[in-house]
């Protein structure tokens, strides 16, 4: 048995491939458009990693999608959480569980997708503005 994908429903292709891709930092791997059966499904890796993929599904009809908290999270092994977490900010991402333990931190997608952020190789140094940021929402 091996790990293929995770599927999340989206709502906004576009601003979807924008979160995953542009602030966060995953590749798109292939793409198929169905036009019988009105969706299109994206495929996203972190760069090198192309086993653990998530599947972007996006139908074309209009549809109200319930609170993604329900899915769980995606976790993703980063390089420097700061550095990251800075970037989400700077594109307009709510840190809404920030860094504080130089560890882990939690955004959400455009479709209240929680997404977890970990450090690899243990955490780094607590430090400012991250180590007395407080929560913002759920996560």
């Amino acid at each position: 048995m091996k790990y293929l994908h995770t599927m999340v429903r989206v709502t906004d292709l576009d601003a979807s491939l924008d979160f995953y891709c542009n602030k966060l930092g995953l590749e798109e791997l292939r793409r198929i458009d169905n036009d019988a059966g009105r969706f299109t499904l994206v495929f996203l890796a972190a760069p090198g990693d192309s086993d653990a993929q998530v599947e972007l599904t996006y139908n074309w009809d209009a549809e109200t999608l319930g609170g993604g908290r329900n899915f769980g999270h995606l976790a993703y092994r980063v390089d420097d959480i700061y550095a990251l977490c800075q970037r989400l900010m700077d594109g307009g991402v709510t840190i809404n569980r920030p860094p504080r333990d130089g560890y882990m931190a939690f955004v959400r997608s455009p479709d209240d997708v929680s997404v977890e952020l970990l450090q690899e190789g243990g955490p780094k140094q607590p430090q400012e503005p991250w180590a007395s940021m407080p929560n913002t929402g759920e996560w």
